[in-house]
């Protein structure tokens, strides 16, 4: 019903893309889908598996938390496995403490504009400083007093409120370190984990950096359980996205405005020839982006490849061009001098007005901008969808409408859900009734998930502890069973880089690969080891937990402390594993043959001979084969 209203939909809408109201009317399209019925009551067939409903509570915790302990197990069963699993899914619980703690953050609350004025890479902050003079531009003297050097330095961008942005980037990665191990809404932390990835923005390119924290805030954590065209149209839409893959810059022919860029380009050239030296640098570098400015198929390319259809999917080169010229125009509102393309849409604002532009089929929404001038209006066909010429804002978003609905897109989707809570190679039956019901709730990720836990498939007992937890993964579940509190998170941010994942920085738009063969090699596993042992015994700074919470006193109390660290567990081999290798199969189940070889080489380091202390059967439970795994 709500695909074959879309068209409409769209027509109804078209009186208002134009004006101040269409931010409005965009942030109520979340509202639309949430109107949606849905099941509320979820059957969770792991009876018919032959699991207890411990174990089940248990495979729940593994699969949509970041990890907890047999007392978190018991309060699950406590509450209901279904009840437990729709308050996940409503991610209404309260996180007064998460909250509190997010207070440090200050950056949390800046939009986009404020935080490109504050935050300046050192680079940018040594110019400015050198054009006030306050220090020299001679680089051999900047080398006979460096302190005084840098003292100047601060202490000018200080004076100017700005900040450096690597503060900025400490601040992203400790909000994220601490709502996964703090928060009670976990599964929603996992998903926005899981739809980052999938529509990854990389720190590394500094053109999206500054963009790259309210990118997850605004754009990507309150969409995870909604529509999948909703959030597919707020990551293409976001500023992040638009300049990691380039398409704030791609511009095609427009009839309507093709004789009014000539004209302005020949004046542009005219005032050149009047201009002393230092004007005419500026002026030549405005007429270079006017004449070097096309086409960009990095965006649609990945739009079709990665975000929607897979590369399977069906499409041709001539099917990702065309959806780039769709596209074109698709730019971001720079609202800060210090945004990429601050002056050129100033002066388009100066030399039009806001009224007179949106009559002529300009749009802006936030951060987001439709340049209708760079569009390219002539007749397009994607996916045999033709696109009539004149067209306007409307038919990218039929555009994404078109992809998100596409069943290629369904199976691609819903596979790799699968994949992150399932195993690294679901079964093809649950995928296509994933992909079924992706299709049939118009891409509703919840209805999708509640699908998933209500298969037979998610209860088969070779699927549990089927999935590597990635470094991220693990540093966090194992800050959560010991109930630690993360006072600094720069120690523990530095071992998870150490073991393979620098988190935020991955360059490519694949995101971090979610499969075990990718995270596991001889040197992770080593490091891996050397973890558990350094945080048990308490050698990672800014991590405080209390070892006298594991009781001593009983009998079996080293099986007793690793059966509460790993709920409904074979925990036997772990204090028996001296020399003998890491088992393969239990640290990896879908590895390929040269990492299984690998794998068959590596040893355990020697235990103690007696193993005597809380501390170190912490290091052996946290370090062993069994807790890579969820």
């Amino acid at each position: 019903m709500q695909s074959s209203l879309f068209p409409f939909f769209i027509k109804a809408l078209k009186p208002f893309y134009k004006t101040q109201y269409f931010g409005v009317i965009f942030l109520a399209l979340p509202l639309y889908s949430l109107a949606l019925p849905r099941n509320s009551s979820i059957r969770m067939p792991y009876q018919t598996a032959g699991l207890t409903e411990h174990q089940a509570a248990a495979h729940l915790l593994d699969r949509f938390t970041y990890g907890g302990t047999s007392k978190d197990v018991d309060e699950i069963v406590k509450i209901g496995l279904t009840v437990w699993f729709e308050k996940q899914l409503d991610g209404n619980l309260p996180d007064d403490d998460l909250m509190q703690r997010l207070q440090q953050f200050d950056a949390l609350k800046y939009s986009n504009t404020e935080i490109a004025d504050i935050f300046r890479r050192n680079g940018q902050i040594i110019k400015d400083a050198e054009k006030a003079g306050i220090i020299p531009k001679d680089s051999a003297k900047k080398g006979k007093d460096a302190t005084t050097y840098q003292s100047a330095i601060d202490s000018f961008s200080k004076a100017m409120g700005w900040r450096k942005e690597q503060e900025l980037f400490r601040q992203q990665i400790g909000q994220k370190l601490l709502r996964a191990i703090f928060s009670n809404n976990q599964l929603h932390e996992v998903l926005t984990d899981f739809w980052f990835n999938h529509f990854n923005v990389s720190l590394s390119k500094n053109d999206c950096a500054l963009y790259v924290p309210n990118y997850e805030r605004d754009v990507i954590r309150p969409n995870v359980v909604g529509n999948f065209y909703d959030l597919l149209l707020a990551t293409a839409q976001s500023p992040a996205m638009l300049l990691y893959l380039d398409n704030f810059t791609s511009s095609g022919h427009n009839s309507n405005f093709s004789q009014q860029d000539s004209i302005q380009l020949q004046k542009l050239k005219l005032r050149l020839s009047k201009l002393d030296s230092s004007e005419a640098i500026k002026l030549r570098k405005q007429i270079n982006r006017k004449t070097q400015e096309g086409l960009n198929e990095n965006y649609a390319r990945e739009l079709m490849e990665l975000h929607t259809l897979g590369v399977d999917g069906g499409y041709t080169q001539q099917d990702v061009t065309q959806a780039a010229r769709v596209l074109t125009g698709w730019t971001i509102y720079p609202s800060s001098p210090n945004m990429p393309g601050y002056q050129q849409v100033q002066g388009l604002m100066k030399r039009k007005g806001l009224e007179e532009m949106s009559k002529e089929g300009f749009v802006r929404s936030g951060d987001f901008f439709f340049a209708i001038q760079k569009h390219d209006d002539g007749e397009k066909i994607v996916l045999g969808k033709k696109f009539l010429s004149g067209g306007e804002y409307e038919e990218g978003l039929t555009l994404l409408h078109l992809l998100a609905n596409q069943p290629a897109t369904a199976k691609f989707i819903c596979r790799k859900i699968a994949v992150r809570f399932v195993s690294d190679n679901p079964s093809q039956s649950l995928i296509n009734k994933l992909a079924k019901r992706f299709q049939s709730s118009d891409g509703n990720i919840r209805a999708v998930l509640e699908d998933m836990v209500a298969s037979p498939e998610f209860w088969k007992k070779e699927t549990f502890y089927a999935k590597t937890k990635s470094p991220f993964e693990l540093a966090v579940s194992a800050l959560r069973v010991l109930h630690a509190d993360l006072q600094n998170p720069i120690p523990i941010v530095q071992w998870i880089t150490k073991l393979g994942q620098r988190y935020y920085y991955f360059q490519a738009p694949t995101g971090f690969p979610d499969q075990a063969k990718f995270w596991i090699n001889s040197g992770t596993i080593l490091s891996r080891i050397n973890f558990g042992w350094a945080l048990a015994t308490k050698n990672i700074k800014g991590i405080r937990f209390d070892s006298n919470e594991f009781d001593k006193n009983s009998l079996n109390w080293k099986t007793t402390i690793a059966q509460s660290l790993l709920p409904e567990r074979d925990v036997t081999k772990i204090f028996t594993r001296t020399q003998q290798p890491i088992d393969q199969q239990a640290i990896a189940q879908d590895t390929d043959k040269d990492t299984m070889n690998m794998l068959s080489n590596i040893k355990a380091p020697k235990s103690q001979p007696v193993i005597d202390s809380v501390s170190q059967s912490l290091g052996m439970i946290i370090g062993s084969p069994e807790f890579q795994l969820r």
